[in-house]
């Protein structure tokens, strides 16, 4: 069976008036547990990651800034909400859970993290939502460790992975593919090796020919040797953010069609959630929830 991610401090609460679905990370374990899709010894504990760790990826200017909590405003602002102690310590187990899923992929082909998906983040910043940038962190580990040579980022969230883009715009061990909303947030976009940016209103046969279209091919030309895979479920046509329109049902073929082909080219993926802000809290777990079944379907 596939490893999960997850700790106590993924369901860190918000302060009052933050409409960011944490609940989320609560809710995903339980229903997953509740249709036996999962059981309990299917979950690992990350513990924080080092510093050192930290540096093959954020400045130690920013890291510094976190350790002290002393963001400005501004700073704060465009992550999303207030920065204190206890998110900057989740956030490093997140990541860490990210690379440990890394290492459970290699033995079990796929392993998913309840949370991450933080693309916004930059090496010397945070952004929409995001602080720690958890993919490129674990890239960064595999990579420094010799573990592997040629990583994928496929980033399938509503949003492009600008601070994923950025980190790796002059790596070429890591090719970072982002299929998001043309028009969606951010608005200046940074250059993926590969952008396909989609109208909105996209639906689900636009949405999902261009990844049918371009993911085999972008395999067969860069021949990675591991894949990480985001998530989002904001590309729903409930999401409040995401305009893409894409019908659940197209977004579990989305993961079905990862997972299969990631089996097909026997290449480890890990997983990590990504957005979704639907208004009804259920559609975010029912589709979150159906990667894990897609996952146990190809897989197992």
């Amino acid at each position: 069976m596939f490893k999960i991610a997850y700790s106590p401090v993924y369901k860190y609460k918000l302060p009052e008036g933050h409409r960011f679905p944490m609940e989320k990370y609560e809710l995903i374990p339980e229903q997953l547990l509740y249709e036996g899709t999962i059981t309990k010894e299917q979950f690992f504990h990350p513990d924080a990651l080092t510093r050192e760790e930290l540096l093959l990826t954020h400045t130690a200017t920013y890291l510094d800034k976190l350790d002290a909590v002393d963001l400005t405003r501004r700073e704060q602002r465009d992550i999303g909400f207030p920065v204190r102690k206890e998110l900057i310590g989740r956030g490093k187990k997140i990541s860490k859970g990210t690379f440990m899923c890394a290492k459970f992929a290699a033995q079990d082909g796929v392993a998913l993290n309840v949370a991450g998906g933080t693309h916004h983040a930059y090496s010397d910043r945070g952004e929409g939502f995001c602080v720690f940038n958890d993919f490129a962190i674990a890239s960064n580990l595999l990579l420094s460790r010799g573990v592997y040579k040629r990583i994928l980022i496929i980033d399938l969230d509503v949003h492009q992975g600008n601070g994923t883009a950025a980190i790796f715009q002059d790596n070429e061990a890591v090719f970072t593919l982002s299929v998001h909303g043309e028009r969606n947030y951010p608005l200046r976009k940074e250059k993926s090796d590969l952008d396909i940016g989609l109208p909105d209103k996209a639906g689900d046969d636009v949405y999902l020919k261009a990844l049918t279209e371009h993911l085999p091919k972008t395999i067969e030309r860069f021949k990675p040797e591991f894949i990480f895979y985001l998530a989002g479920v904001d590309v729903l046509e409930t999401d409040k953010l995401g305009r893409l329109s894409v019908s659940k049902q197209g977004c579990k073929q989305r993961d079905e069609y990862v997972f299969s082909l990631c089996k097909q080219y026997e290449i480890p993926v890990a997983v990590s959630m990504g957005g979704g802000y639907s208004p009804k809290l259920s559609d975010i777990i029912d589709a979150h929830a159906n990667t894990y079944r897609a996952a146990m379907d190809i897989y197992f």
